[in-house]
């Protein structure tokens, strides 16, 4: 699970007279282990002196994090049978096939209404057009423990001290291949300098999760291998792309900058509000 570079294309051709060359970027990885292992390891000492409680404490852990496994596992392969089925059914019509076409809607409505994650999602979206905001509010509060993700968008945007961070992703089904666990996510960043003072991008920071919530940090010098200089009034936007061995995820990190209009200027981070990676995109079943 990593971020690649595709390429860099400038907001303001004029600004950036240098190209930018393509190649491939040099990362340092690390995992993060959960903070309920930590808490696990840490305490096992304390655990020693009452093997029985501590064997019985055990059991019950292994036995939540098999349900909780089993319930991810099924969650996430009914997100990509119920965004097949919503292919199917832009075929279906595309085709004028209108009779197939309603066969579907009807196996995506008995979808949304059997599983756990779709039907909340359209239980706060009606919650919210009907103005029930204290029932919006327990909805969003159930995903939240149910599918922490659910309810990020496809697209994040953060202003840091003038510095804006937009970004948007999408499901690219060319370059995936679900039966193999292999799903491949593009996202374009654009950073634009709404301050008085040029900046340099210097490193990046990504926080990736997937569907399992298995957490990956990846640092990097710059972006694309080099490290930018952004004017004021000016920005730039790149592409770049992350594979999961999940269909749902989402991405969020910073950006290390320095203020080059004096000399000593001490760093500052930038930050790239989380966004969701998904293969139904940012509607409830919708493609993006």
């Amino acid at each position: 699970m990593h971020s690649l570079g595709l390429k860099l294309v400038s907001l303001k051709p004029a600004t950036f007279s240098k190209a930018w060359p393509n190649h491939s970027e040099r990362t340092r990885r690390c995992r993060v282990i959960l903070s309920a292992s930590n808490s696990s390891s840490s305490s096992s000492s304390s655990f020693s002196s009452s093997s029985s409680s501590s064997s019985s404490s055990d059991k019950g852990s292994t036995e939540n994090e098999k349900i909780l496994s089993s319930t991810t596992t099924s969650f996430l392969s009914k997100s990509q049978n119920y965004a097949l089925l919503k292919k199917q059914m832009a075929v279906a019509v595309n085709s004028e096939n209108y009779k197939e076409a309603a066969r579907i809607r009807d196996s995506l409505k008995s979808f949304e209404e059997e599983e756990p994650v779709l039907r909340l999602q359209g239980l706060l979206k009606k919650a919210i057009l009907e103005e029930r905001f204290e029932d919006a509010a327990r909805y969003r509060n159930e995903l939240n423990i149910l599918a922490p993700h659910a309810l990020l968008k496809c697209s994040s945007d953060a202003t840091t001290v003038g510095i804006r961070v937009q970004v948007r992703s999408v499901y690219i089904e060319s370059r995936s291949q679900p039966s193999k666990g292999q799903y491949f996510f593009a996202y374009r960043i654009r950073i634009t300098n709404n301050s008085e003072r040029p900046v340099q991008i210097l490193r990046r920071h990504w926080i990736i999760t997937d569907g399992n919530e298995k957490t990956e940090n990846i640092w990097g010098v710059g972006v694309i291998g080099e490290q930018p200089v952004i004017l004021p009034n000016t920005g730039f936007e790149y592409s770049s792309a992350c594979p999961l061995s999940t269909p749902n995820g989402r991405m969020e990190g910073d950006f290390e900058m320095k203020h080059i209009d004096m000399v000593g200027s001490s760093t500052f981070n930038v930050a790239i509000a989380p966004f969701s990676l998904s293969i139904m995109g940012d509607e409830v079943g919708g493609p993006l």
